[in-house]
């Protein structure tokens, strides 16, 4: 009996020292992991204390039910600094959010199309100042919807509409909401989304070319169908899909590869739920029907027919952070050029004219705004920032001032602009640099 129990004391004894042993090894690469990535904070001009404020306020909006699931990445130095994810990409279902989920970038899409533009003026398939009727004859001759005292009337438009309109949204196209709305509804075109349409985005452009325009040509900012145009033109131009363009020209050459706009069914576990934001009850499901398609049926399963160039990208964090570092690093990305930075020099400066933008200290290049004036904005960043979203709530910005670029994703529809949790986070970033 005392052999016995002396074998057990001295297997004990054996078992602590391995458990020991494996406890300062599993703590003493925590604190390494810990200080390598506060040193790599610090060395890319970081305050390590003060962006974990960052980290405090993600948790705390998906844990109070403000937003259900967030992503974040943020570069400076053509470096990743910051790189979370927080809440749920399912919360009925309890499916955390991780950084490698795919989200409906929607209007980020504009910025990605503008970039195809410029590739084909630097092939020379096409310069901005051309009409659009040389690749779709529709526009020839498009008209305009004109308020009456008895309602509107319709007139023809006073030019043609161009490239450059098109890329300015200075086109007079807007998604189909005004004074001849009716006429839109009836022509079955309305809004940004187009995933669940069973024809081509060429053919639904030529419709909107029929239909009477909010604003003549050059005159006013209207939000709309332009980029969707543009995405209609790659095609014409090129002879390809514009999923087939971007594929070969941006996204390979990026490794950009879960960026396109439908999904296989291999991923269909990564796409992320849509919710709709109440002030009153917090987040709740949206429904699976129209624009909302909270779970993505289009994506997978619809007609997959429509490449909308104005709304349509499905993307991830990583893959739109290699486009955005593309684009601040004068449009090279390792050793692929895909954009001439002087391309990029004229995208990125406000192109309005005196066509008034209709935010205070922001203006529009091709396809991105840009701040003219941060002050006005009152949020923290600088001057020569040029940024954009979707409408599912993601945003995007490029910083060349500080060398940053950052990307927000989450998946909230309306009311677009109640719960402005954009500004706090940018604040929370720009405050932490020394």
């Amino acid at each position: 009996m005392e052999k016995s129990t002396g074998f057990f004391k001295y297997f004990f004894e054996i078992i602590m020292k391995y458990i020991s042993l494996f406890l300062f090894v599993f703590t003493s690469n925590l604190a390494l992991c810990q200080t390598s990535e506060t040193d790599h904070l610090e060395s890319n001009g970081f305050d390590a204390k003060r962006l974990s404020n960052l980290t405090l306020k993600l948790k705390e909006l998906s844990d109070t039910k403000q937003i259900p699931g967030s992503v974040t990445l943020i570069t400076r130095n053509n470096q990743i600094v910051y790189h979370e994810a927080f809440g749920y990409s399912d919360f009925e279902n309890k499916i955390p959010m991780t950084k490698d989920k795919i989200f409906r970038i929607a209007s980020q899409t504009k910025f990605v199309t503008a970039v195809a533009i410029m590739m084909l003026q630097e092939s020379g398939e096409l310069v901005t100042t051309d009409k659009v009727s040389k690749f779709i004859p529709e526009f020839k001759e498009t008209t305009v919807a004109i308020k009456t005292d008895n309602g509107y009337k319709v007139v023809p438009a006073i030019r043609e509409v161009t490239i450059k309109d098109l890329l300015t949204h200075t086109s007079g196209i807007g998604y189909g909401f005004g004074i001849a709305s009716q006429e839109w509804i009836n022509a079955d075109i309305q809004g940004f989304y187009t995933a669940d349409r069973n024809e081509t985005i060429l053919e639904t452009v030529k419709k909107i070319a029929k239909l009477p325009h909010n604003a003549h040509p050059g005159t006013e900012y209207v939000y709309g169908y332009s980029f969707d145009i543009l995405g209609a033109v790659v095609e014409v131009v090129s002879g390809q899909s514009f999923e087939e363009f971007l594929k070969t020209n941006i996204f390979d050459p990026l490794d950009m590869v879960d960026t396109s706009f439908y999904l296989p069914i291999s991923k269909k576990d990564r796409f992320t739920t849509v919710y709709l934001y109440s002030e009153k009850d917090g987040f709740e499901r949206a429904p699976d029907n129209g624009s909302y398609d909270a779970q993505g049926k289009h994506y997978v399963y619809g007609p997959k027919k429509s490449f909308s160039g104005g709304a349509g990208l499905l993307s991830t964090s990583t893959d739109f952070s290699k486009f955005l570092l593309m684009m601040i690093n004068g449009g090279k990305y390792g050793d692929t050029q895909i954009l001439s930075r002087k391309s990029i020099e004229l995208m990125t400066k406000d192109n309005l004219g005196d066509v008034k933008f209709p935010y205070a200290g922001m203006g529009f290049g091709l396809g991105v705004q840009v701040i003219k004036n941060r002050a006005s904005l009152s949020v923290l960043g600088s001057d020569g920032e040029y940024v954009g979203g979707g409408a599912y709530r993601t945003e995007f910005w490029v910083d060349p001032k500080e060398d940053i670029t950052g990307i927000i994703l989450v998946q909230l529809r309306e009311p677009q602009y109640n719960l402005r949790f954009h500004d706090t986070i940018k604040t929370l970033i720009y405050q932490a640099l020394r």
